[in-house]
């Protein structure tokens, strides 16, 4: 999955980080794992970008359908007047793809190692750990460095290069021009939503499902059930 802050600048830094701790808190509950590829953090500590991995059962069944924009409306930290603020973060979900089903020429990746700005250790501040693979033919980049090695890094960038270009082949395949990851996240305008967080008024819209939830913190706790249940079958 990759959480992107879209329109709204540094509040929606800090509402993409607050999606973020949602589907943690929510894998959590499930029992599924999660592990972070790679982020950029905001000023504010919100997240500019987020890649992670969650693995278990029925994992991209459940969160396929978190892909889309997803718009707050409340007051951000930053307001001083007390103003309500409309912001989004992009949601992307791809499967893992396996390596027989996408194979990479390795004379088509520029691979470049750097030092991990995020936490885990004298060695990975230290030492160039972090990975980041560039596909030269379609410009794709993925990136990892939260491991603690160099190989383990590359090996997870690639399984994030792998399921680009899977979703890329799987569309010229169905005739589709659109990138799956461009179709799923828009251009992370306003109007283009999947989902509003209004907290002024407590509520969560989805505008596939045409509902709306109250208990918006307890959502962002995690609480994700009935919205999810209520998407099944939606594609």
């Amino acid at each position: 999955m990759e959480i992107r802050a879209g329109t709204g600048g540094e509040e929606a830094a800090l509402f993409a980080s607050d999606l973020f701790n949602m589907y943690k808190k929510y894998a959590l509950r499930r029992g599924w794992r999660l592990g972070i590829l790679d982020s950029s953090p905001s000023e504010l500590k919100g997240l500019r970008q987020i890649i992670f991995e969650i693995s278990g059962p029925r994992t991209f069944k459940e969160m396929k359908n978190e892909a889309g924009v997803h718009r707050v409306q409340r007051i951000p930290k930053t307001e001083k007047s007390g103003r309500v603020h409309t912001s989004t973060a992009t949601v992307a979900v791809l499967p893992k793809v396996k390596e027989t089903d996408i194979r990479i020429n390795p004379a088509d990746l520029e691979i470049t190692f750097f030092r991990s700005g995020g936490p885990g250790g004298q060695n990975v501040n230290k030492v160039e750990t972090a990975v980041r693979i560039r596909h030269k033919p379609t410009g794709l980049t993925a990136a990892s460095q939260e491991e603690r090695s160099q190989q383990r890094n590359r090996e997870k960038a690639l399984e994030v290069l792998r399921a680009k270009l899977w979703q890329i082949e799987k569309e010229k395949t169905a005739g589709e021009i659109t990138e799956e990851r461009r179709k799923q996240i828009g251009s992370a305008e306003r109007a283009e939503k999947i989902r509003t967080y209004n907290f002024p008024q407590d509520r969560i819209t989805d505008h596939r499902a045409k509902k709306s939830w109250g208990n918006l913190e307890g959502v962002l706790e995690g609480n994700l059930d009935k919205i999810i249940s209520s998407l099944e079958g939606l594609r």
